[in-house]
């Protein structure tokens, strides 16, 4: 993920699809759209649009209702504890990734989305 700034704090900040096939989806997005590729390791790899970045995962299901939003956090556990008084349910917890930490939840309506903040 890139670089972040405090000017960045609780912000869409990334957009993960979780994919069946990663070689396919880059495909596909780099011939419709002409998007760029990063890849980090055998199940993970990052889209450029050349605005916005985000990622092809096979760790989960594929979730044809749509990406999973994520957001960046300068303090991760203050967002977290924000998340929980505003009503949202930690779906999973804060866990480390390379190059961070994250944690799930789900909104009042069971939309999930993702917070995350840099090692």
């Amino acid at each position: 993920m890139a670089e972040k700034t405090e000017n960045h704090d609780r912000r869409i900040d990334y957009v993960e699809f979780n994919v069946a096939d990663i070689a396919a989806a880059k495909a596909f997005y780099g011939s419709a759209f002409g998007w760029r590729f990063t890849d980090y390791g055998p199940n993970y790899c990052e889209f450029d649009d050349g605005r916005l970045k985000g990622g092809f995962t096979d760790f989960g299901p594929v979730r044809p209702g749509g990406p999973l939003v994520v957001v960046y956090a300068s303090d991760l556990e203050e967002v977290l504890t924000s998340v929980e008084r505003a009503g949202g349910t930690i779906c999973r917890p804060i866990t480390d990734f390379p190059g961070g930490r994250r944690f799930h939840f789900l909104d009042r309506d069971g939309y999930e989305l993702a917070v995350w903040a840099a090692a």
